[in-house]
């Protein structure tokens, strides 16, 4: 379990439920704050997706326990689009140990990153990658088991379209996966700006507004979208999820993380005041989420599997 403008390339290193995902809301680095460490803006994303996984990872079980029980036994042949970091091809992988995955990504920087830690984790032979942007289609191989598309879907301009091509390359009987979230992780308390409470809803606001201009397909109904397209859908769960103190470790990095990119993305669109509020939480000070013990970990994430009808023995 990707965007940016706020959500730049389609199916391009986003797995809110693998996967991480693309916190929606998030631009590429242009200026301001560096990722920790020195990192570049690459390492950060990459980063950011490895720690949505991390502190996700007992959320993101249950869904592949979900997506097993439906697939029943022979799955072979598996696609993960948007495979960013690989957190979600290496789930699919430990889930399904008799699978075949080709990740799918538009950058290759993170296919880098993803056939580097196979290699390391001894899964290079079970792993296939295709830098792709598969806005009008699924290149490769068709007859695929399974589709997984964490955060990559709302980024196609025409879903049906993108439905369609996905329908041809799964086999008749094939299970597509859909993990999307609300958008961006929540994670400040009212009155983290005591004069001026109510940031982070002012944050959402402005971001729901951008991707309303950019991502227009963030927040659909893809039921209704892959009913249409010709899947019958079989499943359908959302589910809020919540980490509170003694929050995990990565839980501040990640939230510094998710609003350094919302800084970048929202200069400009924001009063100055909340622009300058911003800067505090992520600029090393005292009050840097990074060390604040007030933090609470929200994201609502929801999932959709639907079948390609046909004869499935």
């Amino acid at each position: 379990m990707a965007p940016s403008s706020s959500h730049p390339h389609p199916a391009a290193s986003h797995a809110p439920a693998s996967h991480a995902p693309d916190p929606h809301g998030t631009g590429h680095h242009r200026h301001g704050h560096a990722a920790p460490d020195g990192a570049g803006p690459r390492d950060g994303l990459a980063r950011l997706l490895d720690l949505d996984a991390e502190l996700f990872a007992p959320y993101r079980a249950g869904v592949l326990d979900r997506l097993a029980h439906l697939a029943g036994d022979g799955v072979s042949r598996i696609t993960d689009l948007g495979a960013g970091t690989g957190t979600g091809t290496f789930a699919l992988l430990e889930r399904f140990p008799g699978a075949r995955v080709t990740a799918v990504d538009t950058s290759p920087d993170m296919l880098a990153l993803l056939t580097a830690a196979a290699r390391e984790r001894g899964l290079d032979g079970r792993l296939a990658t295709l830098e792709a942007d598969v806005t009008d289609g699924l290149p490769g191989p068709a007859g695929a088991d399974l589709v997984w598309a964490s955060a990559a879907l709302h980024h196609f301009g025409d879903p049906a379209a993108s439905l369609a091509g996905i329908r041809a390359a799964l086999r008749p009987g094939g299970l597509l996966a859909v993990a999307e979230m609300d958008g961006m992780p929540r994670f400040l308390p009212e009155d983290v700006v005591p004069d001026r409470p109510g940031l982070e809803g002012r944050l959402r606001a402005a971001l729901d507004a951008l991707h309303a201009e950019r991502v227009p397909h963030l927040g659909d109904d893809w039921g209704a979208h892959l009913t249409a397209a010709g899947f019958t859908v079989e499943l359908e769960h959302a589910e809020d999820l919540e980490l509170r103190a003694p929050l995990p470790e990565g839980a501040g990095l990640y939230a510094y993380l998710v609003l350094a990119r919302v800084r970048e993305t929202l200069d400009g669109r924001v009063a100055g005041e909340d622009l300058a509020a911003l800067d505090a939480l992520v600029g090393g000070g005292p009050d840097d989420v990074r060390h604040r013990d007030d933090l609470v970990v929200r994201s609502r994430r929801e999932l959709w599997v639907a079948r390609r009808p046909g004869d499935t023995a």
